[in-house]
């Protein structure tokens, strides 16, 4: 068997279904054999860096190992990105690059780079494979760093003759799990300790407790602490639950913040948050300030980086929260009511045609249950700050790594792991310049989702950061006007074009969304109103100082 079949067999015994990448010669043993593997299937994006946060985004959804593949040379490269993306959100996600013949290394081969060196400061574990007898083995040992304590991604770059190289492969036995770090049971023990002696204290959420909302918001009982959550966060906790303070950092909300910062609590619980720039308000100071500071999380590498804390407690917070609750019922400790200044109500959408108004009345049009996939655009302030979370997991917004044109992708995989929810993905007119041929990925697919593209000409966080802190911007900044909507029609998608508040009604959203692939809803909008980013300004406009 040719050694690039063997990896194909390998991946049907450890339940890969999809591979996300471009075809390309170095790659050609794998994509051939995919012919022989009909319950693999190959999804032939238009550019590997769409690939790469593809597979992150369905690692995410569908809670194991995903594949991404590119070319030697610039299809790894390309992928790069993706790689970054997936190490800074610990997603197990493993990219595969052809490699030009081991015979050929040094002449100067079409498409030569080592880019295994290239790959090691964003994954866990990246190494070119030299003989074709090792080849599974080490794409096995990859999958299972990739699962092992924090997950990540990992890289395996297959030179073609160890592709074809013929072998009587060997495949381990043992099945392929995920595999988190040991919780610490004493660490655990004293910070329930601590918590249950200390008389106020806030819970401060990251996206480590994805999937652990009912015990975060156990925990918030049992103590009578509020829960606040982190940007990314945004999403996981509905905003009508009476213990929810609210988003802080990165536009959150001006009530959280006060209570964050002002408030009277002598103790900070972090739970699942790497307390990176936009988390953290930009690092303020008075987040931890006079406070007992107590940080649970998968990595421990996080701890102690801006904020020193008091006691760390290491471990996978789905063992860590209910551990946390055992130990305070055991200590005594019995439901308790939580005050919040936090004004739960869901907003309305006004008249005027704004960024605001036209993603809350969005959300009134679409289904409740829907799934948001946010792009790095101007949108994303708007939507941390005003949009309510009516469903669990609504909101995926990756501020951490900020990757134009991610969200795109995002939300092409989040509808192929879970394909019954309603999924949307906004995006604007520059990230759409950038990945937007996504949405023939989508069609070719026929993948259901609705792709809104907020249309203002102009890079729109870049315009109004620099008005905000220069008091100008640059005449580059902004595009001639084009119509997307028409892009898509050529395309046989279908689309709309809305250029008013009254123009966006429930007949055109329904109308798309019941399409049986693709379909796009183009706003065309040049909002002014500089977008709620918070403090992230006077970050900037300080960072030299």
């Amino acid at each position: 068997m040719k050694a690039g079949i063997a990896v194909l067999e390998y991946f049907r015994k450890i339940g890969v279904d999809k591979i996300f990448g471009i075809p390309a010669g170095s790659l050609n043993v794998i994509y051939d054999g995919l012919n022989d593997y009909p319950d693999i299937v190959p999804i032939i994006t238009k550019h590997e860096g769409a690939a790469g946060y593809m597979a992150a985004a369905y690692a995410k959804y569908s809670k194991t190992i995903a594949v991404a593949a590119g070319s030697s040379g610039p299809g790894a490269t390309n992928l790069l990105t993706g790689a970054a993306n997936a190490m800074r959100e610990h997603l197990p996600v493993l990219f595969l690059t052809g490699a030009v013949p081991m015979s050929t290394v040094g002449f100067n081969s079409s498409q030569e780079l080592d880019v295994s060196p290239l790959f090691a400061p964003v994954t866990k574990y990246s190494k070119r494979v030299e003989r074709a007898e090792d080849l599974v083995g080490e794409i096995d040992k990859a999958v299972r760093i990739a699962m092992d304590g924090v997950p990540g991604p990992v890289h395996i770059a297959m030179p073609l003759n160890v592709q074809m190289g013929m072998i009587d492969p060997a495949f381990p036995e043992d099945p392929v799990t995920f595999n988190p770090p040991e919780t610490d049971t004493a660490a655990v023990k004293a910070a329930a300790q601590e918590m249950k002696r200390r008389k106020s204290g806030i819970l401060f959420a990251g996206q480590g407790v994805r999937g652990m909302v009912p015990e975060v918001m156990m925990l918030s009982e049992l103590l009578g602490w509020p829960v606040v959550c982190t940007p990314v966060a945004k999403g996981l906790f509905k905003d009508s639950h009476p213990h929810f303070a609210g988003v802080y950092g990165f536009a959150g909300h001006e009530s959280t913040t006060k209570l964050v910062q002002e408030g009277d609590f002598e103790t900070l619980v972090v739970l699942g948050s790497s307390l990176g720039e936009t988390a953290t308000s930009n690092y303020n100071a008075n987040l931890a300030k006079d406070r007992f500071v107590i940080h649970a999380d998968i990595d421990e590498t996080v701890f102690d980086r801006k904020y020193p804390a008091d006691l760390t407690v290491i471990g996978d917070l789905h063992e860590v929260l209910p551990k946390f609750i055992r130990e305070l019922k055991q200590l005594g400790a019995s439901p308790k009511p939580v005050k919040t200044p936090y004004n739960a109500a869901p907003l309305q959408a006004g008249e005027e045609f704004t960024t605001k108004n036209v993603m809350l009345k969005l959300q009134s049009l679409l289904p409740e249950k829907t799934r948001w996939a946010i792009d790095i655009t101007e949108t994303e302030a708007y939507v941390i700050h005003d949009m309510s979370v009516l469903s669990n997991d609504a909101f995926d917004i990756n501020v951490h790594f900020g990757a134009m044109g991610s969200g795109l992708s995002t939300g092409i995989a989040a509808k192929l792991a879970d394909p019954e929810r309603p999924t949307v993905t906004v995006t604007g007119d520059g990230c759409f310049y950038m990945h937007g041929m996504e949405i023939l990925t989508a069609k070719e697919y026929n993948i259901p989702l609705l792709f809104i593209v907020m249309n203002n000409a102009r890079l729109g966080l870049v315009y109004h950061g620099h008005n905000l802190q220069f008091k100008r911007t640059h005449t580059t900044f902004s595009t001639k006007p084009f119509s997307i909507a028409a892009m898509a029609e050529a395309m046989d998608i279908p689309s709309a074009r809305v250029e008013s508040i009254d123009e966006l009604d429930r007949e055109t959203v329904e109308r798309l969304m019941q399409q049986d692939g693709p379909s796009l809803l183009e706003i065309v909008l040049v909002d002014d109103n500089p977008p709620p980013m918070g403090d992230r300004v006077k970050f900037l406009s300080g960072f030299g100082e």
